[in-house]
């Protein structure tokens, strides 16, 4: 066997070792929208971003129970084609929420930085 043919095929093999042990969690819960948005995982923590064009609603779960956001703060950055759009988003209940004018559709992407609890995260989004 040539050595960069060895060289790939060791790559491959570790690689496929470090995917399969990089999640410890047992994934009880599924990640699927409740609410009719995208949802994408941070640190254990599911984060759904309903995003229409009057209202912006970020939605928090840890293992499937909704987090408590009455401290919590997040700011969501839209990216759509050239037009960047920067969003405060407020505690409204079980949810972080902003009302506006709002420009989204398939493909916009957004990036939200929540800190609850004094922990930030980023979670990045692309609408559908």
């Amino acid at each position: 066997m040539k050595p960069q043919h060895l060289l790939a095929a060791a790559t491959l093999v570790l690689a496929t070792t470090a995917f399969a042990a990089g999640d410890p969690h047992d994934h009880a819960h599924a990640h699927t929208p409740l609410h009719g948005g995208v949802v994408v995982e941070v640190k254990d923590m599911d984060y759904e971003l309903v995003a229409k064009p009057t209202v912006i609603q970020l939605h928090l779960r840890d293992h499937g129970k909704a987090a408590d956001l009455s401290k919590a703060t997040a700011k969501l950055t839209l990216l759509s084609g050239t037009d960047k759009q920067e969003i405060e988003l407020k505690p409204a209940g079980d949810k972080l929420e902003a009302t506006g004018s709002f420009k989204v559709g398939p493909g916009t992407k957004a990036v939200a930085v929540v800190t609850v609890a004094g922990k930030p995260a980023t979670a990045r989004f692309t609408l559908k």
